[in-house]
């Protein structure tokens, strides 16, 4: 009875290695899927936060700065707090290399503080929120009836906004 030799053993875990690398890389997301992903979990979590200041009849606001966002409420007193109590409007740290690079709102030009507000009345200035992650960009885009969308690239505006 022949048993393999070492030559043959290494040339097996050879082609073993190659073979499991190549399914890792295909498994690994890329940026584009990292990023469409999180502009996807922005827009829905943008649509929670202005259906929940309507229900609940207090205004909301979302912040954010290149790392993150995080989302505030309005009490009777008139003051601004950090919503802790919601798990889908808690605070969130974007992934490593992924930035919101700006906000425009309607009729203005980018804004340097990053801030949106939600109305019980559910008026809004229309907004757009651009991601990045390297070369790849998003827009997380809303129109003042509170249509959001995600969108890849800068894309056309509407005037001179949210991308159609």
């Amino acid at each position: 009875m022949r048993g393999f030799t070492l030559v043959e053993m290494l040339v097996v875990l050879l082609v073993m290695g190659i073979f499991l690398g190549m399914i890792s890389v295909k498994l690994r997301p890329g940026e584009r899927d990292v990023l469409r992903v999180e502009a996807e979990r922005l827009a829905q979590v943008l649509d929670l936060a202005a259906d929940e200041a309507r229900i609940g009849a207090r205004s909301i606001a979302w912040t954010g700065d290149a790392y993150g966002y995080r989302f505030w409420r309005l009490d009777g007193a008139n003051e601004w707090s950090e919503i802790r109590d919601s798990g889908p409007l808690r605070a969130r740290d974007l992934p490593r290399g992924l930035s919101i690079s700006e906000l425009r709102v309607e009729a203005m030009g980018p804004q340097k503080i990053m801030r949106v507000e939600f109305t019980p009345g559910g008026a809004t200035l229309a907004f757009a929120i651009g991601l990045s992650f390297g070369n790849e960009r998003y827009t997380v885009a809303a129109s003042p009836v509170g249509v959001v969308r995600v969108w890849p690239e800068q894309g056309v505006a509407y005037g001179a906004l949210a991308p159609h």
